[in-house]
């Protein structure tokens, strides 16, 4: 249930509740199967439309997905790729989960996030007030990083972006600025940056130096400056194939959508009005794209058909962020009580956040009860080093963070390295493909997709997954669904007039 009363609604596209009554079922392929996927999965077969979903990986959910593992001992466990926040400012992802989960019970608040430098000096965002500009201003007067007189020497008018932010003229200000630059150009104190901007910033996977302003921007005004929901967020409480998607995988089959994992798609052609998914013979009247970026890139490139030679080329330029490495450790015993479920960390690299799994996830928590011991889980974004020396680094820093980890014996540990997620580079908004493509049968879904609405990571995944059935149920006259969104301007509209005024 939103708080924020100023949140900007999106009306659902009219049209006929069910493609039924058109006679006949439209048949709609969607590759991949994420948040993207499966959002739009499920706002086309709410239509009747006919869908197949097909995924690559055995498991569905994408980066946010699970898997099967078994420890040294043979315990059966479920691996992911670890945390990720549900803020309550997902109200596009939110309406997808709560399909299956209407209170969203299988999600459960973690009421602080604290963040700790190099210094040992700690922040949190718990008890903030949620009211925007008013929270920015509590969290500095109470920071030992950020102080008052380092507050009062960042340039005004230089920083007026941030809390002006309106999605797309933020990118036409600042895409052509990278992160760092913009924070040292408005005077941003230096102590604070690592805390208040980059543990953000390398949320999307990138160093400041080659991340947008502009994504950063728009990032600080969806979590902080641009809404009332203030930066608590939820967590599933048991790992998230049980907790999201085999529930919404059920959800879908009643609405016969045909699920098929492990089955990856090498092409998609164009064939007598309709479009072949390859390996294969089958068509459809239309496709969702919702692949990663390397899925997409390798997708398109073989599908020479599809669409135009200049979009073609624009797909197989995108990029993807330097690579992400997880690192989830079982051990013997526990960590101490007081240690935060989640702790974000800056100037520490390679090292960005610690979590302690068994003081939120279910599994993880039955198995520290029955073994006394826990489960922590090191990340280390934008990691560009041997994945063995990131390995030790974070091994050590976890030893002197957390220093009773330093005697634990490990019991079972799982190390990831992942080179998948989109990156929102230097000028690369221009580039950002759209949901809708040059064929009117293909829209594309995904958090690398351009959407003029200030939405970011998980959030984008799902917008972009509703817009493109949207899009494809609107050439059917069928009904689409609303979107919601933290409002896509800033809280203070005398500045959004200033602001305007210079342009």
């Amino acid at each position: 249930m939103s708080r924020d009363r100023r949140i900007d609604t999106h009306p659902a596209p009219g049209g006929l509740p069910d493609a039924g009554l058109l006679g006949e079922r439209p048949r709609v392929a969607v590759i991949g199967g994420g948040i993207a996927g499966l959002t739009a999965a499920t706002g086309l077969a709410e239509r009747g439309v006919e869908v197949t979903v097909f995924e690559r990986e055995s498991y569905l959910g994408g980066r946010a997905g699970g898997w099967a593992e078994r420890l040294p001992d043979g315990t059966a466990v479920t691996m992911s790729r670890g945390f990720h926040a549900f803020f309550r400012q997902y109200y596009n992802l939110r309406a997808l989960l709560a399909r299956t989960d209407p209170g969203l019970d299988r999600l459960t608040a973690l009421h602080d996030y604290p963040l700790i430098d190099a210094h040992g000096r700690v922040d949190t965002f718990a008890d903030l007030p949620k009211t925007p500009l008013v929270n920015a201003l509590a969290f500095a007067l109470r920071s030992p990083t950020f102080t008052l007189g380092g507050l009062l020497r960042i340039k005004g008018p230089r920083a007026l972006p941030l809390a002006t932010v309106s999605v797309p003229r933020i990118y036409r200000q600042l895409d052509d600025v990278d992160a760092s630059s913009f924070l040292t150009d408005i005077n941003f104190p230096p102590a604070a940056r690592h805390l208040a901007f980059e543990v953000f910033s390398r949320s999307f996977f990138a160093d400041p130096r080659e991340l947008s302003a502009a994504e950063l921007a728009t990032m600080f005004h969806l979590y902080f400056l641009g809404s009332a929901e203030g930066l608590v967020f939820d967590v599933p409480t048991e790992p998230f194939p049980q907790a999201l998607w085999d529930p919404l995988a059920d959800y879908l089959a009643a609405r016969r959508v045909d699920i098929r994992t492990n089955t990856p798609v090498d092409a998609v052609t164009p064939h007598a009005g309709r479009f072949r998914v390859e390996p294969g013979e089958e068509s459809f009247d239309a496709v969702v794209l919702a692949c990663e970026i390397p899925g997409l890139r390798k997708v398109v490139a073989a599908s020479q058909k599809l669409g135009t030679a200049a979009w073609r080329e624009n797909i197989a330029g995108l990029r993807a962020a330097p690579p992400l490495v997880v690192r989830r450790l079982w051990l013997d015993r526990p960590v101490d009580a007081t240690r935060a479920p989640f702790l974000g960390t800056g100037g520490l690299p390679p090292l960005d956040n610690i979590s302690v799994l068994d003081r939120y996830e279910g599994e993880a928590r039955r198995w520290a009860r029955r073994t006394n011991g826990s489960v922590v889980e090191l990340h280390a974004y934008a990691s560009t080093e041997d994945t063995e020396r990131v390995t030790k680094q974070l091994d050590r820093q976890l030893h002197e963070i957390y220093p009773e980890t330093a005697v634990a014996r490990t019991i079972g540990e799982i190390t990831l390295v992942r080179q998948d997620c989109p990156l929102f580079s230097v000028g690369g908004f221009a580039r950002r493909p759209t949901i809708t493509t040059p064929d009117p049968g293909v829209v594309l879904a995904g958090d690398g997709v351009r959407v003029d609405l200030p939405v970011a990571l998980m959030e984008r995944a799902a917008t972009t997954g509703w817009t493109a059935a949207n899009a494809l149920l609107g050439r059917w006259g069928l009904a689409g669904h609303p979107l919601r969104s933290v409002p896509n301007r800033g809280r203070l509209p005398w500045l959004d007039r200033l602001v305007r005024a210079e342009q």
